[in-house]
């Protein structure tokens, strides 16, 4: 059943939301609601490659006006939930909200591709997995580094404070204790607040917060933090695999992964042997 929402309403969900939506989605979508008969489900896949838009639709969907007992995770779920019209509306609201600069987009492109490439790639490891959160790992992995985009907007230099938080990751160093030292915040904080501003489930935010404190999580091994764990470690695997650590931070070597890998391969009771034959197989089905 899907309701229809007024431009108010719509207008009332943007607020505070500054991840920008990629600009080829936007034209893509753009096609799309120009088609006589527009398409929900070309229209969910495309929405769903994106984390700012993705944030979006979940924080409407999410929202008092719609009810819901649990919130969700699922983009499919949400666009059904909206429908064409009100979605149209959302993706129309979006693409007034400015215009970036060429450096600016071709800085974030490193953003986008990632999230895109973690995303598909959790899904695929929950499924191989046997995870019964499937969904959730996809959504962890599009809106981890939601952050990312609203460091970058604060400060110009960000880019180049994460290569050297990715450089400098160990066994004693977190990516995030860098940025910390140099802006006494982080993107896995800010990326909390922003699940929290887009009404994302609060294990999900969660698991956005300490995406970057894996060391500590595992090396806990009571049962506490099952759901956590189960999220991260699906989210870090996809991470190495999708290789972040060139991606975002401009290194050849994964310090973090090294630093943690045994630790989550333990958890999930997957041999090294196993998971690298598995990394092999998700890239080249990736294109990596």
């Amino acid at each position: 059943m899907s309701q229809e929402l007024s431009p108010e309403q719509i207008q009332q969900a943007l607020q505070g939301i500054s991840v920008p939506p990629q600009p080829q989605i936007m034209v893509d979508l753009q096609m799309e609601q120009y088609m006589p008969d527009p398409d929900l489900e070309t229209i969910a896949k495309l929405i769903s490659q994106d984390p700012g838009l993705s944030g979006a639709l979940l924080k409407l969907v999410n929202s008092p006006h719609f009810g819901l007992t649990n919130k969700i995770a699922s983009i499919q779920r949400a666009v059904n939930l909206l429908g064409s019209r009100s979605i149209i509306n959302l993706i129309n609201a979006q693409s007034i909200k400015g215009e970036m600069s060429d450096e600016t987009i071709v800085t974030l492109n490193r953003f986008w591709d990632n999230a895109q490439d973690v995303a598909m790639t959790c899904m695929t490891l929950a499924k191989r997995l046997g995870s019964q959160a499937v969904d959730e790992a996809y959504a962890l992995g599009l809106f981890h580094d939601c952050g990312i985009p609203l460091m970058l907007k604060r400060f110009p230099e960000y880019m180049s404070v994460v290569e050297d938080a990715y450089a400098s990751a160990g066994p004693g160093q977190r990516v995030v204790d860098t940025e910390n030292q140099v802006f006494n915040t982080n993107h896995a904080v800010v990326g909390y607040y922003t699940a929290k501003s887009w009404r994302l489930p609060e294990h999900l935010g969660n698991a956005i917060a300490n995406h970057h404190n894996a060391l500590a999580i595992f090396s806990d091994e009571s049962a506490r933090n099952s759901q956590l764990k189960n999220l991260l470690s699906i989210l870090k695997m996809a991470e190495h695999i999708c290789a972040s650590h060139r991606v975002l931070g401009g290194q050849s070597e994964d310090h973090e992964w090294n630093t943690i890998s045994h630790l989550v391969l333990d958890y999930v009771g997957l041999p090294e042997y196993d998971f690298e034959n598995l990394k092999q197989t998700i890239r080249e089905l990736g294109g990596h």
